[in-house]
């Protein structure tokens, strides 16, 4: 009994043993599963993060293209290595040979070739040494992204285990495009396409097959590449793919014996620099991008440089070293060519560094077209209209004509043509500073930081600053609006672009009409071309162009910029240290690189097309260019649609004269009867002096005769004119040493010489004055109203604004 109860308590302290035995082996083999789930896990996010987000974080090198695709010039990378932006797309040539020649299953295998593993494996115990690593092109783009470390069996596996992963995450050409872009390629040179244009000056996708062909062999061995060593080694090599891809039935017999007959490049090729200066703005202003496309025309930008080699060396004689040059398309605001300083080949110590299209310079006369634009859009002007061109002063300033001479009165167009400054600064005083200021900055100018009295009228002669690059487009939208329809009323304005992907709409309103735009461009025909005078008329092959120069004061800049229906060309030449240069004027310097850059372009014979559905019908007096009167003879003249031009003709009278048509008479010393009457062309005096000179058809009044001296005080046409001030003029008075306001010089001409004037200042009378009409006041800030009366009664009255400090 004892026995079976030990017994029986031995097998049920067994059982007992055995269950807990069993729950045991479970717990371990529980913990053996969640052990092999945890590395599978752990396997699993190890191979999924293997990979960083960037493989390659190498810095890389700047390039810029034409719009053909290719290469203007290219900055180096910032570790002195030439390697350019990866490609999007590899051309099939290169495809075919990198994969014939590194991993002839790529697009099969997984990463990871077995057959080429076992393979090497096989060729290495051979050899008894490693001459064969058995990678895949995934492999080798592991490898290159982990800056190739020491080749290790564990270094091995790491990129067999990464290239699986890579496989995952890239397509086939991507992983192809990755190699081709990072690879080395002898020297200095990495990637497909630098080594592309570093020994075959070309494209990718301009290379032949046995270029391809060199090109896929360099990376397995850069080192051939050695201009003077192992050249037959190389092209044994090269050859050797040749034939396997001939063999692969890839290429033609023929191409492949072309390919093989191709000899090696002699030397590395040097990277153009064809446009340094656009590609150094571009890498200022947009960091983060690499490869610019632009839009240069590759062979047009390399004529203009042969043609600005050639200038340099001409102007660099008259020790002027710098310039630029813009070509702008007037139809996609695509810019065609770019020249951002003077080429060189010495040391910069001029500058030439500097991209002067870009740097804001003295304006000089290139916006006295948008002036007149303005005016005839405003409806102050018509093209026709005398504008004066006597001796004027404005307080502080005193405009001069270039040549020093006065015209009395020209017509505005001729005022523009010849770049009178006095016409213009009157016309910019007629119109108004802060509008004009206004309409600049609408049309693009972006470097007008100062408030209009601190522009003044000097504004319209180089008192302000623009840049080569906006003002050439200004002038580009003026030939673009001039071609527009009458459909198009709400068209903004357009910026230039450098760049493909460069946008030119702006939100800004174009407020010159396309007739107001039309009658400008034809007014800047008649500016006549250095050394030619009106000649150039009689080529047909010279360019029909509407062009406009500028000189700053001091000669620091010289302008030269035009425009044809297709295209607008913009010159600027100076020192970049704002040196100033004798006889440095737009037309001496800039002119004939103008014309030189305009010869380069597409002849085309047609011009602006006239707007006359746009245009309405007026009557201007002939002579003088206002609105007519029953006093003159007119023609009838073309003018914008909207133009609220109403101004009549101030410069016509009608005079009584004796039987013999030789004197004047009134009522008083002459019967009605015996009068004729006559329309007379009357300018004011200061005008009429010099008018005279230039127009010999011109007659002056006739005298009194003895027994009418005295003339009705009714009479049109005061014999006083006012030379300053003029109407609405505004007048800032600077303080003195002292302190106090200075004096102003207010001054008249009279038609008599003799003549004595009475002066009135708001109904004060100052003094008289005889011969010489003029008088220094002291006066005080507000309005005020200048009143002149002569010993026969004329009178003129002019208002105008004395303004605080």
């Amino acid at each position: 009994m004892m026995f079976f109860i030990n017994n029986k308590h031995h097998v049920k302290v067994g059982g007992c043993a055995s269950r807990h035995s069993s729950k045991g082996f479970t717990t371990k083999k529980n913990l053996l599963r969640l052990l092999l789930l945890s590395l599978l896990v752990g396997a699993g996010i190890s191979f999924y993060i293997c990979l960083p987000n960037t493989l390659f974080k190498a810095p890389v090198s700047s390039i810029l293209l034409s719009s053909e695709g290719k290469l203007l010039g290219a900055h180096i990378s910032a570790d002195e290595q030439w390697r350019f932006p990866p490609l999007e797309k590899i051309p099939e040539k290169f495809k075919t040979s990198i994969v014939a020649f590194e991993d002839k299953r790529f697009y099969s295998h997984f990463g990871v070739d077995p057959l080429a593993i076992g393979r090497a494996i096989k060729l290495n115990l051979k050899a008894g040494r490693i001459v064969s690593g058995g990678s895949t092109i995934s492999m080798q783009v592991i490898r290159l992204s982990s800056h190739n470390p020491q080749r290790t069996f564990w270094e091995k596996a790491v990129e067999a285990f990464k290239a699986l992963r890579l496989e995952t995450r890239y397509s086939k050409d991507q992983i192809l495009n990755l190699y081709a872009s990072h690879a080395p390629f002898g020297g200095n040179v990495v990637g497909l396409e630098a080594a592309s244009w570093r020994y075959f000056g070309r494209g990718p996708e301009k290379l032949s097959w046995a270029e391809s062909a060199m090109l896929a062999v360099l990376p397995n061995s850069p080192a051939l590449i050695h201009i003077s060593r192992k050249r037959n080694k190389l092209k044994a090599k090269r050859d050797r793919l040749l034939k396997k891809i001939f063999e692969q039935g890839k290429i033609s017999k023929l191409d492949y014996q072309l390919a093989i007959a191709e000899t090696l490049p002699l030397k590395p090729k040097a990277l153009p620099r064809m446009a340094p200066h656009l590609l150094d703005t571009l890498v200022a202003k947009s960091r983060k991008q690499q490869r610019f496309e632009t839009t240069i025309d590759y062979v047009l930008q390399q004529r203009l440089n042969q043609i600005a080699k050639h200038r340099a060396e001409v102007l660099a004689l008259k020790d002027i070293h710098n310039f630029g040059i813009v070509v702008i398309d007037n139809k996609t605001f695509e810019t065609k060519a770019y020249v951002g300083n003077a080429p060189t080949n010495r040391a910069t110590k001029h500058g030439q560094a500097i991209d002067m299209v870009r740097v804001p310079r003295s304006t000089g006369s290139t916006l006295k077209p948008f002036l007149f634009a303005r005016m005839i859009e405003q409806g102050e002007i018509l093209p026709e209209t005398l504008v004066a061109d006597t001796s004027v002063r404005y307080t502080g300033y005193r405009p001069k004509n270039y040549d020093r001479k006065f015209r009395g009165a020209v017509r505005a167009k001729q005022a523009l043509a010849s770049s009178l400054n006095i016409p213009a600064v009157n016309m910019l005083s007629y119109h108004g500073v802060e509008s004009f200021l206004a309409s600049l900055r609408q049309m693009g100018m972006s470097t007008l930081h100062r408030r209009s009295r601190e522009y003044g009228l000097p504004l319209i002669l180089g008192g302000a600053e623009g840049t080569l690059w906006e003002l050439t487009a200004m002038y580009a939208n003026l030939a673009n609006r001039a071609q527009q329809d009458g459909e198009k009323k709400t068209q903004n304005y357009y910026q230039a672009i450098a760049t493909k992907k460069g946008n030119i709409q702006t939100t800004r309103r174009n407020e010159i009409s396309p007739a107001s735009a039309w009658m400008t461009l034809e007014a800047l025909i008649e500016v006549n071309r250095p050394g030619t005078g009106a000649y150039w008329k009689r080529f047909n092959s010279t360019h029909k162009i509407a062009w406009k120069t500028g000189t700053s004061f001091g000669h620091r800049d010289a302008w030269a910029i035009g425009t044809t229906p297709q295209y607008t060309v913009g010159v600027w030449v100076g020192h970049a240290t704002g040196k100033g240069r004798r006889n440095m004027t737009g037309v001496r310097v800039a002119a004939p690189i103008l014309f030189d850059t305009f010869n380069l372009l597409p002849l085309n014979s047609s011009w602006f097309k006239k707007p006359i559905d746009q245009m309405k019908t007026v009557k201007i007096c002939k002579d003088d260019g206002f609105l007519a009167n029953d006093l003159c003879d007119s023609r009838e003249y073309k003018i914008p649609y909207n133009s609220h031009f109403d101004r009549v003709t101030p410069n016509h009278q009608r005079v009584h004269l004796d039987e013999k048509n030789q004197k004047r008479v009134h009522g008083g010393c002459e019967s009605v009867i015996n009068m004729t009457q006559e329309s007379w062309f009357v300018l004011p005096p200061d005008q009429a002096y010099y008018y005279k000179q230039y127009h010999s058809d011109y007659k002056p009044l006739p005298e009194w005769r003895d027994d009418c001296q005295q003339a009705q005080s009714n009479q049109i046409g005061s014999p006083i004119s006012l030379i300053y001030p003029r109407r609405n003029t505004q007048i800032y008075i600077p303080r003195e040493l002292a302190g106090k306001r200075g004096k102003t010089l207010f001054k008249a001409i009279h038609r008599n010489p003799q003549a004595q004037l009475y002066w009135h200042l708001d109904n004060t009378f100052l003094g008289t004055t005889q011969t010489y009409h003029e008088q220094a006041i002291w006066i005080n800030e507000g309005k005020h109203q200048l009143t002149l009366v002569d010993e026969e009664g004329n009178s003129i009255t002019q208002g105008f604004k004395v303004l605080s400090k």
